[in-house]
């Protein structure tokens, strides 16, 4: 079988996707959290103070991860973030991130800057830009 351009650039681009996530996991390590587990306190940033519901952390995740609830269950155990009731719907539980969980994201969050610079760092402004539009492009 002959390999095509479209063979060759997702390669090279699932090559990267698998060292920018070994980086980030490396810094998540450090810090006692998995990149998994990072996601989802990134997420929940997103929505402080509110929080969200399972599902829709769920749908949000950069990878999909098969038990959320057991990832909630561990973060919460380490009191990073914290499970409280819907005020408009009682069988709703809604997720949301705490004090130290903001803090550890906080002290994550130089690190986590340093790997997507450094892995980007070969390219303008505008190849950023471009890299992310066609990278948008094939998500659709």
């Amino acid at each position: 079988m002959t390999r095509t351009t479209a063979q060759d650039a997702l390669v090279s681009l699932l090559r990267l996707a698998g060292r920018i996530e070994q980086s980030l996991s490396d810094v998540c390590a450090r810090h006692g959290i998995t990149h998994d587990q990072y996601n989802v306190m990134r997420i929940l940033r997103g929505a402080y103070p509110e929080g969200l519901p399972r599902f829709e952390i769920s749908q949000r995740l950069i990878n999909r991860a098969p038990d959320v609830t057991r990832l909630l269950d561990r973060l919460g155990r380490g009191g990073l973030i914290e499970r409280v009731g819907s005020p408009e719907d009682r069988r709703l539980s809604l997720s949301r991130i705490t004090e130290s969980g903001l803090a550890l994201l906080n002290r994550l969050d130089p690190e986590v800057l340093a790997v997507h610079e450094a892995v980007a760092m070969g390219l303008s402004d505008n190849e950023k830009q471009e890299l992310g539009r066609l990278c948008g492009a094939m998500l659709r």
